[in-house]
C-alpha cells in the first residue's frame, strides 16, 4: 500500500475540520439577526395593529384641518370687513377737519352712517391731542381713555401702519377689539390716526352664531397670542387662559417657545389622547384650535391589534429558528479560517500548518485568505528590508567622517563611531540615555535646551557651538547642527552632525583672533578679511610673475571672485522683533555663507548686515552659480519671533579678480558698487561689475 501524499493529507486533514463550532463572533451575529428579527416583527406588528387607526386618524385630521381653515378665513373676512368700514369712514376726514373739532364731531355723528357700525370712535392728531372721544353716541372726555387704547394709539401714529389691538377685559361682556387707521397728508406724512372700537360678541366680530354646540370629545376655541380665550364651545371657559385646556396647553407652549409666527393655513398635530388643529389669522394675530379625544375614535380598533400582534409573534419565532441554522451553516469557511490562523501562530501548531490548507470559499472569507497569504509575504520581505536598512544605517554611522548622534525625547537613540570616538564613549553606553548625559560638567542643561527649542522654533534648525562632556569629564567643543528627521512631526526624532572645534575654540581665545574675528558671528571682520584678500591678491601677482594663471575648459583665467552681500529688510526685523532677534538672524546667515563656501573659500562680516565671500580659483559663471545659490538659501529662510514671521532676501555684487590686480580697496569698491546696483535693480539679485583699475596701473 502507498503511503499518501502531501495533498492527500491536505485534503484528509480538511474533511477532518469539515465541521468547527463557531466562534463568538458568529455567535454574536446570531443572536444579533435574532434581534432584528425580533425587532422587525414588533415594528411589523405595531405597523399593523396601527393601520387603521392611522387611517382614521388621518380622516379626523383633514376634517379638523378644513373646519379650522374655514372658520379662520370666516373671521378673518369679518376683521378685513370692519377695517374696510373704518377705511370708509378715514377716507371722508380732511386734514383741516383736524383743526375744527366741532365739524369732525358733526361729521363722525352725522355725516357718515358708516361710523354707527362701530360702538366707539376716536380721532387722535399727529401731536398726540385726541381731538374726538365718540363713545356709543357720546362725545366723551380723553381721561376716559384706557391705557392699552392710548398704547394702540401711540404706536399707529409712529408706525403709520393700521392695527387691530386686543382691549380684553376682566370679564367676557366687557371685551372690545380697536381698529386703528393711520391718517396721511398728500405727502405721505401721518396726519393723524382714527380708531373704531367693537364688542368682541358683537355681530362684526364673533357673534354667538359662530360658535359650533358643545360635544363631548370636541372643543373649538379662539385665542389670543397671549393665550386669552376669545371664543370656546363651553361658554364659561371665555377670558380663560389656554394653557388650562387639556391637550391644548402643550401645543401652545411649543409654539411660544419656538416664538413661531402666526400661522395661516391649518396644521395639526396628534398628541397621545388628542389630535389638535391650529389655523392663523395674520392681521389681528389671533387663532383658531380644534381639539378632538383620539381614544374615542381609535377605541373600535383595539381587538384588531390584538389579533395582528398574535399573527407577527408566530411569524417572528419561525423566522428566528430557520436564520439560526442558516447562519450557523454559512459561518463555516469563517470558522475554518478562524483555526488556520490560530494554528499559523501556534508555534506547536505550525509544523501542522504545512498539511493543514487554507479554507477557499468565495466571498469575504476568500478575500480574507488572500490577504492573508499576502501578509505572510509582506512580513517577510519588510523583515528583510528592515536588516537591510539597519545594515545601511549603522555602515554610514560608522564610516562618516563627522560625528552624528539621533535622538528621540530628549534620549540618545543611535550614535556614529566618529561621535563616540569624539566623546570617549562605545556606542552601547550612550544609547538609550538622556542627552544630559553629554552635557558639559557645570553647564545648564534646562538652558541649553531652551536654547535648542528656540532656535528650531526660529530658524527650523540649529547651527552653534556647543560645550559637551567626554566621559573622563574632560570638555569638548563642537559645532553642532541639528535638524528633525520629520520637519511636520517634530516626535520622530532629531539628526545632529557634530564637528569637532575644541584646538578652533582655544584659537579664539588669542588676542590675534579677536582683533580678526567678529565676535557675534565668529566670521573674519573687516580687518581680517582684507588681510586675508590681501595676501591673496599678493600671491596671485606673484604666480602671475612666475606662471600664467590656470585656465578653465573654455581658456578663461580664473584667479577667483569677490562677492559682497547685504541683508534686504533687515531693519524691520530689528525694529519690530529687537535686537537680539537681529542678532540671531546675523548668526544665522553667517553660519549659511559658512556651510556654503567652507570647501571653496571664506566668508567674513564687514559690519553691519554686510557679508563678504571670496572663493579663490573659481571662474565668473561659478561665482555667480554660488552667488545665486547663497540667494536663495537666505531668500528660503523664514524666521519666525515673538509669533511673527519675517522674510529675508540678500542683493549680492560680484567682481571677478584679474591679474595684475593688487588694490584690495578697490576691489571693496566694486563690489560694493555692484551690490548697490543689486539694490537699485529692485534687491534680492546678483549684479557683477568689473573692478576699476588704479590710473597708475592702467
Amino acid at each position: 500500500m502507498t503511503p499518501p501524499t502531501d495533498a492527500a493529507a491536505a485534503v484528509a486533514d480538511g474533511a477532518a475540520h469539515s465541521w468547527s463550532w463557531p466562534g463568538s463572533l458568529a455567535l454574536r451575529l446570531v443572536v444579533l439577526a435574532t434581534l432584528v428579527v425580533v425587532l422587525s416583527g414588533a415594528v411589523a406588528g405595531w405597523l399593523v395593529a396601527q393601520a387603521s387607526g392611522q387611517d382614521a386618524v388621518r380622516r379626523m385630521v383633514d376634517q379638523q384641518n378644513d373646519e379650522v381653515e374655514v372658520f379662520a378665513r370666516l373671521l378673518s373676512s369679518k376683521i378685513e370687513q370692519s377695517q374696510k368700514v373704518l377705511r370708509t369712514v378715514a377716507s371722508g376726514i380732511t386734514p383741516d377737519m383736524l383743526d375744527l373739532p366741532a365739524t369732525l364731531e358733526w361729521l363722525l355723528q352725522q355725516g357718515l352712517p358708516a361710523v354707527q357700525f362701530f360702538d366707539s370712535m376716536l380721532v387722535v392728531r399727529h401731536d398726540g391731542e385726541l381731538r374726538v372721544n365718540l363713545d356709543n353716541g357720546r362725545f366723551e372726555k380723553a381721561a376716559q381713555l384706557s391705557p392699552s387704547a392710548r398704547d394702540a394709539l401711540r404706536r399707529t401714529l409712529v408706525d403709520g401702519k393700521p392695527m387691530v389691538v386686543d382691549l380684553v377685559a376682566d370679564r367676557s361682556s366687557d371685551a372690545r377689539i380697536m381698529f386703528t387707521m393711520p391718517l396721511h397728508r398728500e405727502d405721505g406724512s401721518v396726519l393723524g390716526v382714527l380708531a373704531g372700537v367693537l364688542r368682541l360678541q358683537s355681530q362684526g366680530v364673533l357673534p354667538v352664531s359662530m360658535a359650533l354646540p358643545p360635544r363631548p370629545d370636541t372643543r373649538l376655541l379662539v385665542f389670543t397670542r397671549d393665550g386669552t380665550i376669545l371664543s370656546h364651545s363651553d361658554p364659561t371657559r371665555v377670558m380663560g387662559r389656554v394653557g388650562d385646556e387639556p391637550g391644548l396647553a402643550q401645543v401652545f407652549s411649543q409654539w411660544l417657545a419656538q416664538d413661531s409666527p402666526v400661522m395661516g393655513p391649518a396644521a395639526t398635530q396628534v398628541l397621545p389622547g388628542h389630535v389638535v388643529s391650529m389655523a392663523g389669522m395674520p392681521l389681528p394675530q389671533w387663532m383658531v384650535a380644534r381639539v378632538s379625544d383620539s381614544q374615542a375614535v381609535l377605541a373600535p380598533l383595539q381587538g384588531a391589534q390584538r389579533q395582528a400582534w398574535g399573527q407577527v409573534a408566530g411569524a417572528t419565532a419561525l423566522l428566528v429558528a430557520v436564520l439560526a441554522v442558516l447562519l450557523l451553516w454559512l459561518l463555516q469557511p469563517l470558522a475554518r479560517l478562524r483555526d488556520r490562523a490560530q494554528h499559523q501562530l501556534a508555534p506547536e501548531g505550525r509544523s501542522r500548518c504545512a498539511a493543514m490548507p487554507w479554507p477557499r470559499a468565495s466571498g469575504e472569507v476568500g478575500d480574507l485568505v488572500q490577504v492573508f497569504e499576502g501578509l505572510q509575504g509582506q512580513q517577510a520581505q519588510q523583515q528583510q528590508r528592515h536588516l537591510s536598512l539597519e545594515g545601511q544605517l549603522q555602515a554610514i554611522l560608522s564610516s562618516a567622517s563627522v560625528g552624528i548622534i539621533i535622538s528621540r525625547g530628549a534620549r540618545l537613540e543611535a550614535l556614529g563611531r566618529q561621535a563616540c570616538q569624539m566623546l570617549g564613549y562605545q556606542p552601547e553606553e550612550l544609547q538609550g540615555q538622556p542627552t544630559g548625559m553629554i552635557c558639559a560638567a557645570g553647564a545648564d542643561c534646562d538652558a541649553l535646551g531652551a536654547r535648542v527649542q528656540s532656535a528650531f522654533a526660529a530658524q527650523g534648525v540649529f547651527d552653534g557651538d556647543l560645550c559637551l562632556r567626554r566621559k573622563d569629564g574632560s570638555p569638548v567643543w563642537a559645532r553642532v547642527q541639528g535638524r528633525a528627521v520629520n520637519p511636520a512631526e517634530p516626535k520622530t526624532g532629531t539628526v545632529w552632525i557634530l564637528e569637532e572645534m575644541t584646538a578652533a575654540h582655544e584659537e579664539r581665545r588669542q588676542d590675534a583672533w579677536v582683533l580678526s574675528h567678529d565676535p557675534l558671528t565668529q566670521l573674519d571682520n573687516r580687518q581680517g578679511f582684507e588681510q586675508r584678500l590681501r595676501h591673496l591678491l599678493h600671491g596671485l601677482g606673484q604666480a602671475t610673475d612666475s606662471a600664467p594663471a590656470p585656465l578653465d575648459g573654455q581658456g578663461e583665467a580664473i584667479p577667483g571672485v569677490v562677492l559682497f552681500l547685504d541683508l534686504d529688510h533687515f531693519t524691520v526685523i530689528n525694529d519690530l522683533a529687537g535686537h537680539d532677534a537681529g542678532d540671531d538672524v546675523l548668526r544665522h546667515v553667517a553660519r549659511v555663507l559658512e556651510a556654503q563656501v567652507r570647501q571653496a573659500g571664506w566668508a567674513a562680516r564687514l559690519g553691519g548686515d554686510e557679508f563678504a565671500v571670496v572663493l579663490p580659483g573659481c571662474t565668473a559663471g561659478h561665482g555667480l552659480a554660488v552667488a545665486e545659490q547663497l540667494r536663495v538659501a537666505v531668500q528660503a529662510w523664514e524666521p519666525v519671533y515673538q509669533g511673527r514671521s519675517f522674510t529675508l532676501g540678500v542683493s549680492i555684487g560680484m567682481v571677478v579678480l584679474e591679474e595684475g590686480l593688487h588694490d584690495v580697496a578697490s576691489v571693496l569698491h566694486a563690489a560694493d558698487m555692484a551690490c548697490y546696483d543689486a539694490k537699485r535693480a529692485g534687491r534680492n539679485r546678483v549684479v557683477r561689475r568689473a573692478v576699476q583699475r588704479p590710473a597708475l596701473l592702467q
